[in-house]
């Protein structure tokens, strides 16, 4: 198949959603598959593995700085360029609930190739960033828009996770079949013998890997370490980027973090071998879609305390009650780390278990069963069960009207289509 990925950041591998974009699209190509990536054309210096459409990136108002500190990015909306990445595909697959997924949803229709997507973006991810995440209001709306922009328009939706899922069913997105697979690791992770750096060996290191973003809540790690009875013993690693890190250094100084918090950003290499020797992996996040930084720990051996919130799909990976805290509570995961660090036989042998358990979640099973979405919705296209078939929309066509009558004044289509004049 010719599958075209649709995603404003598919350049940056830094970013959770851009990641997943592009490991799929990694493994699908070894399968024999014709990738298209379409999203912010690739800075100097930077190349593809695959055929890279790049637009031009769209300074966002007001939000810009914000919108970047976060890993994403938007793009200026060419319809020649979308319209010619996408011509000849075999599917069309967008990422994110944003205008340019919209605009290659609406040239893909004009082509009549079938769409499917994806749900990686909580609004809860959203509303974090401008201290909002917790507004149940503003968190409804933005559901509700996700739905009537793009996922109305699409049949077949991907979920990392049940949780996913079982929100979009809440919110009644009622015109999707929805697909459960998990965003998958590479075999790369795995347990490898590795020793702690000098400076901390005989201290039991407590990690976290992902955004330093307010939702992911490292706070409540350096909160509980710091009022912990082991706090001289313990070495807190947070692996990561964002907009939080002068602000966690800032807490750790504040709170009397006995042992400063080391913060950096890891490449593959240095991640695994932080996680070989992680001791205790904490997952502190009030909102999550999945939790892909948690299996890639579970695989590599660290047993994890994870956050029992409603909305954080990482805690289904839990194999023990000692494994989960108390969302929000500081002192909920304290008592966790201290359980593991008094019982290091039960920790050495969740250890195990944990590993046994992340093989599970490995990349080519998970493409697999992308694969048979991908079949399913271009047989539905067919068939004429997507919504694009099924119910016309007068604001659909006088969009499609308006990109054909763009592709005509740029020459990449010689005559309007008869059905858009």
């Amino acid at each position: 198949m010719r599958i075209v990925f649709v995603l404003e950041c598919a350049n940056s591998i830094t970013n959770g959603t851009g990641a997943t974009c592009y490991r799929f699209a990694e493994e699908l190509a070894k399968k024999g598959h014709e990738i298209v990536m379409l999203g912010e054309e690739l800075k100097p210096g930077q190349t593809s593995k695959f055929y890279y459409c790049g637009l031009p990136h769209y300074k966002f108002p007001v939000f810009e700085g914000l919108i970047t500190k976060d890993g994403f990015n938007f793009v200026q909306c060419d319809p020649s360029l979308i319209y010619k990445a996408i011509k000849g595909a075999d599917l069309v697959h967008l990422f994110a609930p944003f205008k340019l997924c919209s605009v290659a949803r609406l040239v893909a229709e004009i082509l009549d190739v079938p769409v499917s997507g994806a749900f990686h973006i909580l609004p809860q991810n959203i509303t974090s960033a401008i201290h909002m995440g917790k507004w149940h209001l503003a968190n409804w709306i933005l559901f509700r828009s996700f739905k009537t922009y793009l996922y109305d328009h699409i049949r077949h939706v991907h979920c990392p996770s049940e949780m996913t899922k079982n929100q979009l069913v809440e919110h009644r997105y009622q015109n999707n079949v929805f697909h459960v697979i998990s965003n998958g690791i590479i075999p790369y992770f795995h347990r490898i013998p590795a020793e702690k750096e000098e400076a901390f060996r005989d201290k039991i290191v407590v990690t976290m890997s992902g955004r330093l973003a307010p939702e992911k809540r490292q706070d409540l790690i350096i909160k509980a370490v710091a009022k912990s009875k082991y706090n001289q013993k313990i070495q807190i690693i947070l692996c990561g980027r964002g907009p939080s890190q002068r602000r966690y250094m800032h807490l750790a100084k504040k709170r009397g973090l006995a042992n400063p918090p080391i913060i950096k950003f890891c490449d593959q290499e240095e991640l695994r071998k932080v996680l070989s020797y992680t001791d205790i992996y904490v997952h502190a996040s009030d909102f999550e879609i999945e939790g892909i930084s948690a299996i890639e720990a579970i695989a590599c051996g660290a047993v994890p305390v994870i956050s029992n919130a409603k909305l954080c799909a990482t805690s289904t990976f839990s194999l023990s009650d000692h494994c989960l805290f108390q969302h929000g509570s500081s002192s909920s995961l304290r008592d966790a780390i201290e359980y593991f660090i008094d019982h290091p036989e039960e920790r050495a042998e969740l250890s195990q278990a944990y590993q046994r358990e992340g093989e599970s979640y490995h990349l080519e099973k998970m493409v697999v069963k992308m694969e048979e979405m991908f079949t399913q919705a271009i047989a539905d296209h067919k068939a004429k069960l997507d919504p694009v078939s099924t119910r016309l929309r007068k604001k659909d066509l006088r969009k499609k009207r308006k990109i054909c009558k763009r592709l005509l004044e740029a020459g990449t289509i010689s005559e309007i289509p008869e059905e858009y004049r």
